[in-house]
């Protein structure tokens, strides 16, 4: 392959960061939610339009649903520049920066007025399109956080919170050595805190909501 001028791999980037910030825009809480006749989730409970504030509906189905197709969003966005972003001068960075343009298609969507969910289920696809094994150390900690606390929203900031860490602690496979991966994981991991800084801030009253209760007032 001839060697990409500045010019064009500059436009395949954007298209792919563009695209990729596309596809995160679809919110698929407020989607599925349509498509099952459910209740907008930006109507209830947390008013947060995500897997987590779906399931307050009752429909478990519809939580379960929104959590694959959130997650399947920067999945999808990596996975692709990965597996055909070479042949148009796309490495690592762009695929740091469509995995994060994904995730600020979540949580700020063109389609419904930037007023997205927080991105968890979309940082963990992008996460798992990135290494598997990340996402497993992540998701793991995630799981035992929620299983002990049953707080979602303390097992999600934490998640996220290491999932750089252990980033930056990995066993140095070959992508590690570019540094614009750990910048996307931290930007991410920093924007998770921030829109759960509601959450922390019920969790320090003591008012938040435990993963299965019945949700309290703008839990």
């Amino acid at each position: 392959m001839e060697s990409l001028s500045l010019w064009a791999l500059a436009g395949n980037t954007l298209i792919a960061v563009l695209t990729a910030y596309l596809i995160g825009s679809l919110s698929f809480a407020v989607i599925v939610s349509r498509l099952m006749g459910l209740n907008d989730p930006r109507t209830y409970g947390s008013k947060n339009p995500g897997a987590t504030n779906v399931l307050r509906s009752g429909s478990k189905a519809a939580a379960v649903v929104t959590l694959l197709l959130d997650a399947a969003k920067g999945w999808l966005a990596v996975y692709a520049v990965q597996q055909w972003g070479a042949s148009y001068g796309l490495e690592a960075g762009a695929v740091a920066l469509v995995g994060l343009a994904a995730f600020l298609g979540h949580v700020f969507p063109v389609f419904f007025k930037f007023q997205g969910g927080k991105g968890v289920a979309t940082a963990a696809g992008v996460v798992l399109a990135t290494d598997p094994w990340l996402a497993l150390a992540v998701g793991a900690s995630w799981l035992i956080i929620t299983y002990f606390s049953r707080y979602v929203s303390l097992a999600s900031v934490v998640a996220a919170i290491f999932a750089p860490v252990y980033y930056l602690f990995g066993d140095g496979v070959a992508w590690r050595a570019d540094n614009s991966i750990a910048l996307a994981l931290a930007i991410m991991s920093g924007l998770l805190v921030w829109r759960h800084a509601p959450n922390l801030v019920r969790l320090v009253k003591g008012t938040e909501s435990r993963l299965g209760a019945k949700a309290k007032n703008g839990a």
